[in-house]
């Protein structure tokens, strides 16, 4: 627990248990019926505010661009990971569906979401350095391997855009549509929301910013598909469905997800990426230290703490979430919390295109 000063207003209506170190936005707890008080997103007209900081960071602590550069143990890490899901493959081919998809749940998910982690890192090229970027692509495919369809290659191709364009109207894939605002506004369709957030993520950037088809993307499904089908033809259906159920599982309503939210939904106004300290750090190389990422997207999940720790001055005082389960909670059941609740800007690229 954080030792900020409780700066909280003292109404219970006003309380958010997943977040300290600030005035909270006032989240009313709501009935499963009631419906999200924000009818659209929190439009700014500012630049994001990342930019700014890493110049001042840097400045003050240049020591930190030792840090920027290639994570030497991650690729090992991620090759142990996938060796577990390769052999957990072989276990799970004679056990029955229930005990599949158990298991797919509730640890071959965590493994998987853990490995869509890793390919973020990845795609930042910290496993084997900018100097060889292709190295990079063709390790986060054998990353991918596990979740049992082709994603890293194009997570890449869109993740870039997310860091230069936070935000971004039409550019920022991140960002929910106004559909997605506008319909999953209650309780209960904001937990079906959840469950779908494996293929809103798929599907959004086919609608909000569609990129073509690139070869590595070709290779990568290639790839993809053709370890799939060699599962299945050595052991069955059953290790594929183990695969594919805990990407999608994971990715949904569970506890793990809870970043999906966490990172950059508007608990408090003002305010649009937050950080969270917590042990599920462990699981997902450091994606909790998301102000941290943001500021020097070049430094590795493996020494955001150190970052945190030399300039501890610029984010000791910023609100933090100290619970990814009690996110998701807080995002359901408080009615000023929905889709919409994120900030929205315009970017010169999309007028100049325009």
């Amino acid at each position: 627990m954080s030792t900020l000063p409780d700066l909280r207003p003292s109404s219970q209506s006003e309380r958010s248990a997943s977040l300290v170190g600030h005035a909270e936005q006032a989240p009313a707890a709501t009935a499963m019926g009631n419906t999200v008080a924000r009818k659209d997103f929190e439009w700014v007209y500012t630049d994001q505010p990342h930019s700014d900081r890493r110049k001042e960071i840097l400045a003050k602590y240049p020591e930190l661009k030792n840090l920027m550069g290639p994570d030497p143990h991650l690729k090992w890490i991620v090759s142990v990971m996938v060796l577990v899901q390769v052999v957990a493959c072989y276990f799970v081919q004679d056990l029955p569906w229930k005990w599949v998809i158990f298991w797919a749940y509730a640890f071959g998910g965590c493994i998987n979401h853990s490995l869509t982690l890793a390919i973020h890192d990845i795609s930042h090229n910290v496993a084997f350095g900018n100097k060889a970027a292709k190295w990079n692509r063709f390790f986060g495919m054998f990353a991918n391997l596990p979740i049992a369809m082709p994603y890293s290659v194009s997570f890449k191709k869109y993740h870039i855009d997310h860091h230069r364009y936070l935000g971004g109207d039409g550019l920022d894939v991140d960002i929910p549509t106004d559909f997605e605002g506008r319909f999953f506004c209650t309780p209960l369709r904001k937990i079906i929301w959840l469950f779908l957030q494996p293929l809103l993520y798929v599907l959004r950037p086919l609608y909000v910013n569609p990129k073509p088809i690139t070869q590595m993307e070709m290779v990568n499904a290639t790839v993809q598909f053709s370890f799939d089908l060699l599962l299945y033809h050595m052991w069955g259906l059953k290790p594929v469905v183990y695969l594919l159920a805990g990407s999608v599982l994971s990715m949904g309503l569970h506890p793990i997800s809870g970043h999906f939210i966490a990172e950059h939904y508007m608990f408090l106004k003002g305010y649009e990426t937050y950080s969270y300290y917590g042990p599920l750090n462990w699981l997902t190389f450091n994606v909790g230290y998301h102000m941290e990422h943001h500021d020097f997207p070049s430094i590795p999940g493996s020494k955001l703490p150190e970052v945190k720790r030399i300039a501890a001055e610029y984010y000791d005082n910023l609100p933090q979430h100290i619970s990814w389960a009690q996110v998701l909670w807080d995002f359901v059941f408080c009615e000023s919390l929905g889709p919409f609740s994120r900030v929205k800007r315009e970017c010169e690229l999309v007028k100049k295109e325009e």
